[in-house]
């Protein structure tokens, strides 16, 4: 009798500062940390579809010196707290301290982990056992799209007021709101781009 294979995780990877939070620039402290409302609506949409929220953040304000890696760790743990106060489940925060030129000492650097390289999304497939071929992304930067695009994600969603320059990335099809409230209305349509994925 052959052993039955679980299916592999579905992801919805959210950049974090200007699709959680208000992005008022670098935000490092709990105290500057304000969420955008229909984030929890948006994440609890997914979540009921079963995919897995997971944070993905460049955070060079660390590595710029503007704030530490624990106070970044508090405001994370703030952001838990809140999930957890709207039923979602626990979600894992990748994070980059890094940059390649305004950085200091052991943060200066290139990486692999500083969006628009994949480095975040690759690894929390590999810990999470999950299949990027049908997961997806909001990000409010083209370069979320790119590093989205980069790790193989079928679909992701570029939430600003401008319009994303191309509607495919690298095959990765690519919806646009003006908004976080914007956000629901397209979910049916992009979980449905991750069932067609090799259409696009």
């Amino acid at each position: 009798m052959s052993k039955l294979v679980k299916p592999q995780t579905r992801l919805i990877f959210l950049d974090r500062d200007g699709v959680i939070n208000y992005d008022r620039g670098y935000v490092g402290q709990v105290s500057e940390f304000e969420f955008i409302e229909p984030v929890f609506a948006v994440m609890q949409q997914f979540v009921n579809e079963g995919f897995l929220p997971v944070v993905v953040t460049n955070q060079s304000g660390i590595g710029r010196g503007y704030y530490s890696e624990n106070a970044f760790h508090a405001v994370s743990q703030y952001m838990q707290q809140i999930f957890k106060h709207h039923q979602l489940p626990y979600v894992p925060v990748y994070y980059c301290p890094h940059h390649p030129t305004a950085a200091k000492s052991e943060y200066l650097q290139v990486c692999n982990c500083r969006k628009p390289a994949p480095g975040m999304l690759l690894q929390a497939a590999q810990d999470l056992h999950a299949d990027l071929s049908h997961s997806v992304l909001l990000g409010d930067s083209w370069r979320d799209m790119e590093a989205g695009a980069a790790a193989g994600l079928p679909a992701q969603c570029f939430i600003n007021n401008q319009k994303p320059p191309q509607p495919v990335l690298h095959k990765s099809r690519i919806f646009h709101a003006e908004s976080v409230q914007a956000v629901p209305a397209l979910i049916p349509a992009i979980i449905e781009a991750t069932k067609n994925a090799s259409d696009v």
